[in-house]
């Protein structure tokens, strides 16, 4: 899924209808491209979510045991430029 820009800030959204399973990193944390951010389980299967960007996380917007629709709003970040 491609994540959606708003201002500065990149918003990175559910892939599929699932279950948070894991918050891999916190508000403020500085990340990695490629990092997996949160992990879901949709039919019996791990879906992780990787940033596809280096930046800082600015927002979760997810909780572990949240069930989640496609396109649900998980995580905001802000990537390096």
């Amino acid at each position: 899924m491609n994540p959606t820009r708003v201002a500065a800030w990149l918003q990175l959204g559910s892939p599929v209808h699932g279950s948070v399973i894991a918050i891999e990193v916190t508000v403020g944390q500085v990340v990695a491209a490629g990092q997996t951010l949160v992990l879901l389980e949709a039919m019996k299967m791990e879906v992780p979510l990787a940033a596809p960007a280096a930046g800082v996380v600015r927002r979760t917007a997810a909780a572990v045991g949240d069930v989640v629709t496609e396109g649900a709003l998980l995580i905001e970040f802000e990537p390096d430029t």
